[in-house]
C-alpha cells in the first residue's frame, strides 16, 4: 500500500500530483516528437498510417475488455486492500490473454479476406503487412496483462511522481529498441519493435519500482463480484470511448489510402498530445481528486471542478487557436516536402481541442458514481462521428471527411451541459469568460506564423 504523505494536505497533494502528471507527460511528449521526426525522414508515410491501424486495433480491443480496474482502486472504499488488488491483478491477467487470442485471431480475419480479395484493393486494410503485425503486437496484449497493481495504488494516492518515473523509463527503453532496428532494417518493424519495447519495459519496472503490495494470483469472491458487477458502465464506455476516439482512423482507412491516412496520423499527433496531456491530468489528477472531495465534502465539488476547468480551458482554447494560425507554417518547417499537406490538416483538425474542458464533466460524474452519464455523451458522440464523416466524404471527398470528424466532437457539449446544470456544475459566466484564451492563441499563433514566413521562405 501506498499511503497518503502525512502532514499534506489535498491540495499539496494534488499540486504535486498535476506539476508530476505535466512534467511526465512533457518528457513523453519530447521522446514522441524526437522519435517523430527522426523516423519520418527514415521511413515513409504509408508505414506510420499501416503502424497506426494495427495499433488502433490493439487499443480497441483492449477497450473492448475493460473492465475499469483503475477507476475501481481509485474510487473504492476498498483501493488498497491486497484481497481487492490481487483479485484485480487476477482478472487483469485472464484479460490479457484473452486480448491475445482475439489480436491473434483478428490477424487471421485480415489475411483470409485478403486472400480472397474481400477488402478495397487501395485501402489500408489490404496492406500485405498488416496480419503479420498484429500477430507481433498480440504479444503486448499477453505481457501488459501483468502490469503490477502498484501503478493503480499510486495513481489512488496521487503519488504520480513514482508512475512518471516508470513511464519515462519505458519510453526510453522503446526508443533505444526502435532506433537500433531502423539501423538495421528501415521497415515498419522498426515502429513494431519499440511498441513491445517499451511495454515490456513498463510492465517489468511495475513490479521492480514501485512500492506497494506484491501480486500473486487471489480470487476473492466478493472483489470479484463488486468489480465485474459494476463494471457494466466502464465496459460500455470503454468501447463508445473507443470508437469515438479512434473512429475517424477506422473509417478513412476504409476510405483512403495508406499515405493520406498516414498524413492525417502525422497532423493528428499534434492535436491529440495536446489533448492526450490534458486527458492525462483529468484522468491521473482530477478522478482522485473529485473522488477524495466527494467521499469527504460533497459541497467543494463545484469550487474545485472549475479550478481545474480554468487550467484545462487555458491550454486547451490557447493551443486550439495557435495551432489554427501556425500548424501550416509549423509541418513546413519541421518535415520535408513528402507530408506537407498536412500543414492544412493540423490547422482543419485544431478546433477539436475546444471540446476539452467539457470532457472534465465525465470525471466528476464517475467520482458520484453515475458513470452511466458518460456512455450517454459518448454515445452521442460516437452516432454523430459515424453519420457526418461518412457524408462528409460522399459530397466533399476527403476535406469533407475531416471536417464531419472535428464537427462530431462538438456534438455532445449540450448534453453535458445539461447534465452539469442537473449536478449543480455549471457556470455560464466562468464557460464564456474563458473564451479569451482562444483569442489569445489565435493573436499567438499569427504573430508566430507571420515570424516563420519571413524567415523560412
Amino acid at each position: 500500500m501506498i499511503p497518503s504523505i502525512p502532514g499534506r494536505s489535498l491540495k499539496e497533494r494534488v499540486f504535486r500530483a498535476g506539476f508530476w502528471s505535466a512534467s511526465g507527460f512533457a518528457l513523453n511528449l519530447v521522446i514522441r516528437f524526437g522519435s517523430s521526426l527522426l523516423m519520418t525522414r527514415l521511413l515513409l508515410p504509408e508505414m506510420f498510417g499501416l503502424m497506426s491501424l494495427a495499433t488502433t486495433f490493439i487499443v480497441g480491443l483492449s477497450m473492448f475488455s475493460d473492465l475499469g480496474l483503475r477507476q475501481f482502486v481509485v474510487q473504492s472504499a476498498r483501493g488498497s486492500d491486497p484481497a481487492y488488488l490481487n483479485t484485480a491483478w487476477s482478472i487483469q491477467i485472464v484479460r490479457g490473454a484473452v486480448l491475445c487470442m482475439l489480436t491473434l485471431g483478428l490477424g487471421i480475419v485480415f489475411l483470409v479476406a485478403q486472400r480472397w480479395s474481400l477488402l478495397p484493393a487501395n485501402s489500408v486494410y489490404a496492406s500485405p503487412d498488416l496480419p503479420a503485425i498484429l500477430g507481433a503486437l498480440s504479444l503486448t496484449s499477453f505481457v501488459t496483462g501483468f502490469t503490477s497493481t502498484r501503478l493503480l495504488e499510486a495513481n489512488r494516492s496521487l503519488a504520480l511522481g513514482l508512475v512518471t518515473r516508470n513511464e519515462v523509463a519505458a519510453q526510453l527503453f522503446g526508443l533505444l529498441v526502435m532506433v537500433i532496428w531502423v539501423s538495421i532494417d528501415r521497415s515498419v518493424w522498426a515502429l513494431v519493435a519499440g511498441n513491445l519495447g517499451s511495454n515490456f519495459c513498463r510492465v517489468v519496472l511495475s513490479h521492480f519500482w514501485l512500492p506497494g503490495v506484491r501480486n500473486r494470483w487471489y480470487w476473492n469472491e466478493a472483489a470479484a463480484r463488486e468489480i465485474l458487477g459494476l463494471g457494466k458502465w466502464i465496459f460500455l464506455a470503454s468501447i463508445l470511448g473507443f470508437l469515438v476516439n479512434s473512429g475517424d482512423q477506422l473509417l478513412l482507412a476504409g476510405l483512403v489510402d495508406s499515405k493520406t491516412l498516414g498524413l492525417y496520423v502525422i497532423a493528428a499527433l499534434y492535436v491529440s498530445s495536446t489533448e492526450a496531456i490534458l486527458a492525462k491530468l483529468m484522468n491521473d489528477v482530477s478522478l482522485p481528486t473529485f473522488s477524495e472531495i466527494v467521499r469527504e465534502r460533497r459541497r467543494d465539488l463545484k469550487r474545485n471542478y472549475y479550478r481545474f476547468h480554468l487550467l484545462l480551458a487555458a491550454v486547451s482554447y490557447t493551443s486550439s487557436g495557435f495551432l489554427i494560425m501556425f500548424g501550416p507554417s509549423m509541418i513546413h518547417i519541421l518535415y520535408d516536402k513528402r507530408y506537407a499537406a498536412a500543414g492544412a490538416m493540423v490547422a482543419a483538425l485544431a478546433p477539436l481541442l475546444l471540446t476539452l474542458p467539457f470532457r472534465l464533466s465525465t470525471q466528476s460524474f464517475l467520482a458520484l458514481g453515475r458513470a452511466e452519464l458518460q456512455s450517454h455523451t459518448l454515445a452521442i458522440r460516437l452516432l454523430s462521428l459515424f453519420i457526418l464523416a461518412p457524408v462528409g466524404f460522399y459530397l466533399y471527398g476527403f476535406w469533407g471527411a475531416l471536417t464531419g470528424v472535428v464537427l462530431s466532437q462538438f456534438s455532445y457539449i449540450p448534453l453535458i451541459i445539461f447534465y452539469n446544470v442537473r449536478h449543480d456544475l455549471f457556470d455560464y459566466r466562468r464557460e464564456v469568460a474563458s473564451s479569451v484564451f482562444f483569442l489569445g492563441g489565435i493573436g499567438l499563433g499569427w504573430l508566430c506564423s507571420s515570424v516563420a514566413d519571413r524567415i523560412f521562405t
